[in-house]
């Protein structure tokens, strides 16, 4: 295959792992800590069980958040959206025409046989979030299974600095099929205007439970008939 078959194939199947995990329960703890030398100065900790409504909506139950600590950085909407949407990335044949992506060769990671692509977008929009950085697509399943690099682009305007770290995210298989995202490390200083802020982030995602499925399948073009049938008279 050439690289642009594989990341067709891909692309692919990154998009009927979307929907496949927008089918699954799961439990996501967030932490975040800054630090002066080895020292812990500052964290956020949140446990969050995350579900879905029928129509795909995100629900967030948080079960666990004790009083913030952070004093050097707080947390934006910015932080928070990259948790949900950057750091366990998904490139679907939808989001192809955003970035570009380039073949870097093959890789064994951890067991697995992976092509390798860096990915960056294209253009950046206005209040618009991107990955940019490497990820790593299992050969036999074609799908994500590590990703490393950031989210794009920082914010340095006047009165508001908004900068993120390089993360590490590695995906495991669930039930036998969909490579979906289990671990997310960040350790990276930060360059403010002020000074520099040394900042880690673990993400954990578990307890991966399907609850069931919204989506009704259609045979021929036709709308199953969905009313009870009446039962003949004994």
């Amino acid at each position: 295959m050439t690289p642009q078959d594989i990341i067709q194939k891909f692309s692919t199947k990154e998009a009927v792992f979307k929907q496949a995990r927008d089918n699954y329960t799961y439990t996501q703890d967030v932490t975040v800590q800054t630090l002066e030398g080895h020292t812990v100065d500052g964290e956020f900790k949140q446990t969050t069980d995350v579900t879905y409504d029928d129509k795909g909506n995100r629900i967030e139950n948080v079960t666990f958040a004790p009083q913030p600590t952070l004093t050097r950085v707080t947390m934006s909407r910015e932080d928070f959206e990259d948790i949900r949407r950057q750091m366990p990335f998904v490139l679907t044949t939808e989001d192809l025409p955003q970035y570009d992506i380039l073949y870097m060769g093959t890789q064994h990671v951890d067991e697995i046989d992976t092509y390798v692509f860096d990915v960056a977008p294209k253009k950046v929009e206005k209040d618009k979030r991107y990955f940019q950085g490497r990820i790593w697509v299992d050969d036999h399943d074609f799908q994500i299974v590590k990703t490393c690099g950031k989210s794009v682009p920082d914010i340095r305007k006047k009165g508001n600095e908004n900068l993120m770290p390089k993360f590490v995210t590695y995906r495991e298989q669930v039930d036998g099929k969909y490579w979906f995202p289990t671990y997310t490390r960040a350790d990276d200083d930060l360059h403010f205007s002020l000074g520099d802020v040394h900042i880690r982030e673990v993400i954990k995602y578990t307890n991966y439970k399907r609850f069931g499925s919204r989506t009704k399948i259609i045979l021929k073009g036709e709308v199953p008939d969905e009313k009870p049938k009446e039962e003949k008279p004994k």
